[in-house]
């Protein structure tokens, strides 16, 4: 783990660079005040009854102020292909795994004043939970202090940074694991592509080389996994690995899963018709040599047929036949 993080001290978020989250007499300053916490964002008057109605991407929104920070540039392309990517990852590591992994996207995440109205709210790129049996599910806004926290959250930077704004606040709302991926358009000199994992540590982000809730998914994986064209064979290894890993801790496996189980079902079935129909095969030809009667190269072809054939008449056939053809009419084979 790295030295440096964010820390949450008291009500307010601080970053060791010195910027803090909003707090309650911080959050009275004009939007202006926010622009440098929000970079690649504007500011639109937002009224707090109309948020509910509010179709578009948001950043950041505060009700003191009644200003929302939205993406200045169109969202799409690269940043909803990079975020809608990792719902695919995650569903291929759920079927090695065993159990479900649930998403919920770009959901709202909500905090109430103490009437219940809204106070703050921002929007996460995309979520995960890794165990959506146990967790107390958003069915809308995920109200922080009433739902389940994500295990994983993803923040893409292409035309953002999230460092200054976002971040602190994902800490003071105690988000265990935050995923910021830079992906190679969005890259800048002193901001190279790649994905920086923050864990959540003693009330602080600490950057690891490791995914915590997915354990052993480095960093430059999980960048390759996210912004590749098409999944590679390397990632196929790698999902399947760390898969196999969750499911070892608790015991699950592929054939837990319906599909995988249901297939790995139908292979092992194949597998045992065709070794009886080769163990078949190989009495009828030793049985035919035994009585002088040739058989031909071509014989193991149809080896695969006499699995549907009962023992009892195929070694009638073969003891009965006057050559290989005449072994053929009698138990139905082709020529």
């Amino acid at each position: 783990m790295g030295d440096r993080g964010w820390v949450a001290r008291g009500g307010e978020v601080a970053a060791e660079t010195g910027v803090r989250a909003p707090d309650s007499e911080r959050s009275r300053a004009a939007p202006a005040d926010y622009a440098a916490r929000f970079p690649g964002c504007r500011p639109v008057r937002l009224l707090t009854d109309r948020l509910p109605d509010f179709e578009n991407r948001l950043e950041y929104w505060d009700a003191r102020t009644e200003t929302a920070w939205v993406v200045a540039e169109p969202t799409g392309g690269i940043h909803e292909g990079t975020s809608r990517r990792l719902i695919h990852l995650a569903e291929r590591i759920a079927l090695v795994r065993g159990t479900p992994i649930a998403s919920f996207g770009s959901v709202d995440l909500l905090v109430r004043d103490a009437r219940g109205a809204p106070e703050r709210m921002m929007q996460a790129d995309e979520t995960l939970y890794l165990h959506p049996g146990r967790a107390r599910m958003p069915q809308g806004s995920l109200v922080i202090g009433e739902h389940a926290l994500p295990d994983v959250v993803l923040e893409v930077d292409h035309t953002t940074d999230v460092r200054p704004g976002k971040l602190p606040l994902y800490v003071s709302w105690g988000f265990p694991e935050l995923w910021v991926v830079v992906p190679p358009a969005g890259a800048r000199r002193r901001r190279p592509a790649g994905v920086t994992i923050h864990r959540l540590e003693g009330g602080r982000y600490r950057s690891g080389a490791t995914s915590g809730a997915f354990p052993g998914w480095t960093a430059p994986e999980i960048h390759t996994a996210l912004t590749e064209p098409a999944t590679s064979a390397y990632t196929w290894r790698v999902l399947e690995r760390v898969g196999r890993t969750l499911g070892a801790q608790e015991g699950t496996g592929p054939d837990d899963t319906p599909l995988l189980r249901s297939l790995g079902e139908q292979a092992r079935a194949e597998g045992q018709a065709a070794g009886r129909a080769e163990e078949l095969a190989e009495i009828v030809r030793s049985t035919l040599r035994v009585r002088g009667i040739p058989v031909s190269d071509r014989f193991p072809d149809a080896s695969a047929a006499l699995a549907d054939v009962p023992r009892d008449v195929l070694m009638v056939a073969a003891l009965a036949c006057v050559d290989e053809e005449d072994f053929r009419r009698r138990v139905g084979l082709p020529d």
